[in-house]
């Protein structure tokens, strides 16, 4: 039977670190699905999701374990599957406004509030071309039961947008018709 391992990595950004990755888990027969990497400051940060054979689980995580001789640190978890994916709906949502302290945290509060998973996040700092004012954005993926009421998170949304001067729109995707 396979397991599907995540696996957290993070090391000085240079050459050669998802080679090095790449190459421990090929040695042990893993097949590396899907990953989300990134350079923050200098520090090369990443996901991966993995699948591997029982019987090569613990020499693969003892192998990524001892990668941090080589200054890259793992940190690796079984992926558990444990939501009904037919209970939930996904909406993609954007967020662009002058940066401040408490935007994520204003907004993660009104999802949570909502029984809503942000399943992806990303953000960005930068500065406004024509003033040079900080701006944030945020874009993801949002996981909505599918009972929840859409025109009630918007107008939260809306509320929260205002009060912290951004723009937040949210991409509901239309129900899709089957005959």
């Amino acid at each position: 039977m396979k397991q599907h391992l995540i696996v957290t990595v993070i090391a000085k950004d240079r050459p050669g670190v998802v080679e090095t990755l790449a190459a421990v888990i090929c040695q042990h027969d893993g097949n590396w699905e899907e990953s989300r990497m990134v350079n923050l400051c200098g520090k090369f940060s990443g996901l991966i999701l993995i699948t591997v054979e029982d019987e090569k689980l613990d020499a693969l995580k003892t192998d990524l374990a001892g990668l941090s001789d080589k200054g890259i640190r793992t940190l690796v978890d079984l992926a558990e599957n444990t939501e009904d994916m037919q209970t939930l709906r996904e909406i993609r949502f954007n967020l662009v406004g002058n940066d401040r302290p408490g935007i994520v945290r204003e907004v993660a509060q009104a999802l949570a509030a909502r029984n809503i998973n942000v399943e992806e996040l990303a953000t960005d700092y930068s500065s406004m071309p024509w003033s040079g004012e900080p701006l944030f954005e945020a874009n993801g993926i949002l996981q909505i039961p599918a009972d929840s009421d859409l025109d009630e998170l918007a107008d939260k949304l809306d509320q929260i947008a205002d009060e912290l001067a951004v723009d937040i729109e949210l991409e509901i995707p239309e129900p899709t018709v089957t005959h």
